[in-house]
């Protein structure tokens, strides 16, 4: 009877000692494996819709942008449930979707910079016209009008777009001397704008002396508008 605890002892020991035989996991399905990379694919979408309209809210998309993109992202999710409810086993889905179509549409719809000049806004004559600028001389003399009537408002809250004819639109950005004006093709998103605001903060700085004096020869300032537009 002495011997019985040890021998009992030494039986657990050797129970505990035997290793476990590892579980393993059956591997998914080839179905299985479409559905999680449909479901994958579904939350990216997802996510993208969710940064548009970050995007849009920080002025990144123009709205003609931030509205196409959204449809062809609810194009895409719609197309992939539909796919899902309908034969959730086929790989089908992948036919509703196309690579790359969301950065075509934002480039396509993005706001092209048609032409630009700058004016002087004591009298606003031209100091520098350049591409496709063709706009009313009556919006002209209103907006500078505006600008000098506003003097004591800050220059960045006076900047400002608005639509013309033929659905394009023009950005307004007054400086101490000059005020630009760029013509776009649609609508400009905010961060454009913002562009512009620190290349005619730039222009003014840089040419602040000539400015200063009435110096507007354009042959003794410099133009950083020509990097960036031209």
């Amino acid at each position: 009877m002495s011997n019985f605890p040890s021998a009992l002892r030494r039986l657990f020991r050797h129970e505990e000692e035997v290793p476990e035989e590892p579980v393993t996991q059956p591997e998914p399905s080839a179905d299985e494996a479409a559905i999680a990379k449909a479901r994958a694919y579904l939350e990216q979408v997802r996510q993208k819709m969710e940064r548009l309209a970050e995007d849009f809210a920080a002025g990144r998309v123009n709205p003609t942008q931030f509205q196409e993109l959204y449809a062809h992202y609810q194009r895409e999710r719609k197309a992939v449930e539909e796919a899902l409810e309908e034969a959730p086993e086929a790989a089908a889905w992948r036919a509703a979707v196309a690579e790359g179509e969301s950065m075509i549409i934002r480039r396509r719809h993005a706001a092209r910079i048609l032409g630009y000049a700058i004016y002087l806004n004591a009298g606003g004559a031209p100091i520098r016209t350049v591409g496709e600028y063709h706009v009313d001389a009556r919006l002209l003399a209103s907006m500078l009008d505006s600008f000098r009537s506003d003097a004591e408002e800050p220059l960045e809250r006076q900047m400002r777009s608005i639509e013309i004819e033929h659905g394009r639109w023009v950005g307004f950005v007054p400086g101490r001397y000059t005020t630009l004006m760029v013509l776009f093709s649609v609508e400009p998103a905010r961060a454009q704008l913002d562009m512009l605001r620190d290349l005619q903060a730039h222009f003014e700085r840089a040419n602040q002396q000539q400015l200063a004096r009435g110096m507007t020869d354009p042959t003794q300032l410099v133009f950083p508008h020509a990097v960036v537009f031209e």
